[in-house]
């Protein structure tokens, strides 16, 4: 017996509803419906092929569940959903195609079977449809069919698949965030403006620390910044707004007011205003984009002042050599001419040595100043007396307050008031403040000198009544190549590194060194140096007797610059020694050899050799191991002394040797023989 759902030969017009419809209408008509809770559509009430006909005409994604088991029919647009469960859900129960998401949407078919229409957006449901878990996201709605009785007897739905937009919503999210984050982080200053009247929208951290963190948004730049009109960004904000033209500022200056209250202060941007745009090309908007430049604008400041010092400082350097030289070449030709008379000629050498020492003064100043500033100055430091130090500076500077007539007025500690310092520093620093006063005070005018000791500090005083020092240059004096204003002539002379030096050196011993206006005009000086508790050692009773008579040494002088050798050899001849003159290495090894000298003065660079080798030569001569030898070099580093002694040198000189530490060394030599 036949079943009574499944007729043999079932009428073509009962099958009409289900032409067309693509692979799933096909599907439907040749699908074998016997194993199926629907039985054949010859069968299917007229609610259901109603349905079935609208759903398998539609491009919509659609599905119907019909009967006590809700047997599943779909059209072609919901095969790409099911995946994988094509096409063995044709006709299935809906509980076991969709098992795996039952337990959010089986509320959803109850409501529908109780004749309740539900919309569904974007739910998430973990489905299983490619043979793997995966999130999706639906937006659906669920519906009743009723039979033709009335009663509910199937779920209708339709639906779209939203995971593509939720995925590409969230992602949109993500990045907006992340872009909101770099805005935020960004260490440009970052803002949006909106309108004619440019009201912040936007302004990140950066900005808000330009402008010293107040609350902007929501209000105009010209309400929210009322310290900036008047100086032209406002202009030029409506100008890019008018124009549409895009605005690049370069370290403009901007006075704002950082906190509430507080004077106003001077940065420099560097900045965009970049105008917004609608889709119809409508300006709308300013976007702000810049950054805070001013330290890189106050290093370029210095660095064009330190350029500047620089350049002034060559032609400082070029004028003050040229001025001993003038005089030095005048007197050189008036000896060549050989007519002068004995006080001519005394006259011409005087002018010779003191404008040689002027320039040796200065070459010396230069090279401090290098080794100081480079770290390579070491001090010898022992326990002084600030009082004999002050004398010492006294007597070095004394000759020139008593040619400008200067009054001089001292005033010590009145007991004795000790340092941990290096006494030759300590004197070069204090005769330098005492120069200066003296220079630069009119003639005729008062200088005051005053030692006082407080706690562990020792402070010294150097007070005039000069030109004094202008109030532009005072921060600056003690920077290097740093000079007040001199007349055309500079007649005062140096070369601007005496007060760098003099700090510099203070700053070894651990003190401090200020400079500013005395009252009633002029400059006043303050050095302050550590104190020492312990006082120095009284000196030994008794004076050294005064030395008898040396008899004469035997000197060779070795110097490839024969001006320099003769004139030195010339000296010491006058002194009474015996001297001998050589240019270069060879003829002053055949020399030695020859004459055995008892001290040689040997230059280091030589034609031939250099003086370390020369050095190495002579000690190596059995006659020749007691020799005092003495280096003469332009080259003064510590380095250059201790290749020096490692060659068998006993004593090392810069260029020019000081004739007066050379007569030391050579009686010294007397007295040891």
């Amino acid at each position: 017996m036949s079943d009574p759902r499944t007729p043999s030969m079932p009428d073509a017009d009962a099958l009409i509803f289900l032409s067309g419809g693509g692979e799933a209408g096909a599907m439907m008509r040749a699908h074998d419906w016997s194993r199926s809770s629907l039985g054949h559509p010859s069968s299917w009430p007229q609610a259901l092929r109603t349905v079935v006909a609208l759903m398998l005409n539609s491009k919509f994604p659609m599905f119907v569940a019909w009967g006590e088991q809700l047997g599943f029919l779909y059209n072609d647009a919901y095969i790409e959903i099911l995946g994988d469960k094509h096409p063995a859900s044709l006709g299935a129960p809906f509980k076991q195609v969709w098992g795996e998401i039952w337990d959010d949407i089986g509320p959803i078919v109850e409501r529908a079977l109780q004749g309740e229409g539900t919309w569904w957006e974007k739910l998430p449901l973990l489905m299983n449809r490619h043979g793997y878990d995966e999130q999706t996201w639906f937006t659906f709605s669920y519906s009743a069919v009723r039979d033709d009785s009335g009663a509910v007897g199937g779920v209708y739905c339709a639906c779209v698949e939203a995971t593509e937009q939720v995925l590409g919503e969230r992602y949109r999210k993500e990045e907006n965030e992340r872009l909101v984050t770099l805005f935020e982080q960004a260490p440009g200053i970052i803002a949006v403006l909106r309108g004619p009247e440019h009201m912040f929208e936007i302004v990140n951290k950066s900005y808000q620390q330009l402008i010293g963190h107040r609350d902007i948004v929501g209000k105009t730049a010209r309400a929210a910044l009322p310290e900036v009109e008047g100086q032209g960004f406002f202009e030029l904000l409506d100008q890019v707004y008018a124009t549409g033209e895009p605005f690049v500022g370069h370290a403009v200056p901007l006075k704002v007011e950082r906190d509430p209250g507080a004077p106003l202060e001077l940065r420099y941007i560097d900045f965009v205003y970049q105008p917004i745009r609608d889709p119809l090309g409508n300006v709308v908007g300013i976007f702000v984009e810049g950054s805070d430049v001013t330290p890189r604008k106050q290093i370029e400041d210095e660095l064009r002042a330190a350029n500047r010092q620089k350049d002034q400082f060559l032609a400082m350097l070029a004028h003050e050599l040229r001025n001993p030289l003038a005089p030095i070449t005048t007197a050189a030709h008036l000896l060549k001419m050989g007519t002068l008379d004995a006080k001519a000629v005394r006259n011409a050498s005087e002018i010779i040595a003191r404008q040689a020492e002027h320039m040796t003064s200065l070459v010396n100043d230069l090279l401090d100043v290098s080794r100081v500033t480079r770290g390579l100055v070491a001090l010898e430091k022992e326990e002084l007396d600030v009082n004999e130090v002050v004398a010492g500076a006294l007597e070095q500077v004394r000759p020139l307050i008593e040619s400008r007539r200067h009054a001089l007025t001292m005033e010590l500690s009145g007991e004795p008031v000790h340092v941990l310092g290096d006494r030759t520093r300590l004197v070069q620093v204090l005769s330098n403040i005492l120069n200066n006063a003296a220079k630069y005070t009119p003639a005729g005018g008062q200088i005051a000198l005053r030692v006082t000791a407080h706690g562990d500090r020792v402070t010294v005083t150097v007070t005039d009544n000069g030109i004094g020092i202008e109030p532009d240059v005072l921060p600056y004096i003690f920077d290097l190549f740093t000079q007040a204003e001199r007349t055309p002539d500079r007649s005062q002379g140096g070369l601007g590194i005496g007060l760098a030096l003099v700090k510099s050196l203070i700053m070894l011993h651990g003190g401090t060194v200020d400079a500013r206006a005395a009252r009633g005009g002029g400059s006043e000086f303050e050095i302050c140096v550590p104190r020492l508790d312990v006082p120095v050692p009284a000196p030994l009773a008794g004076a050294a007797e005064e030395a008898p008579q040396q008899a004469p040494l035997r000197v060779l002088v070795v110097d490839d610059n024969q001006d320099a050798a003769e004139l030195l050899g010339t000296v010491l001849e006058v002194q009474g020694h015996a001297v001998s003159v050589e240019y270069d290495g060879r003829g002053a090894l055949l020399r030695a050899r020859r004459e055995l000298p008892q001290v040689i003065l040997l230059d280091i660079g030589l034609p031939d050799t250099d003086g370390y080798a020369l050095a190495r030569q002579l000690r190596a001569i059995p006659e020749l191991r007691t020799a005092v030898l003495v280096a003469l070099t332009g080259y003064g580093q510590p380095e250059d002394r201790r290749q020096a002694q490692e060659a068998g040198f006993d004593h090392h000189l810069v260029k020019p040797a000081d004739l007066n530490l050379v007569a030391e060394i050579l009686a010294e030599v007397q007295a040891s023989r």
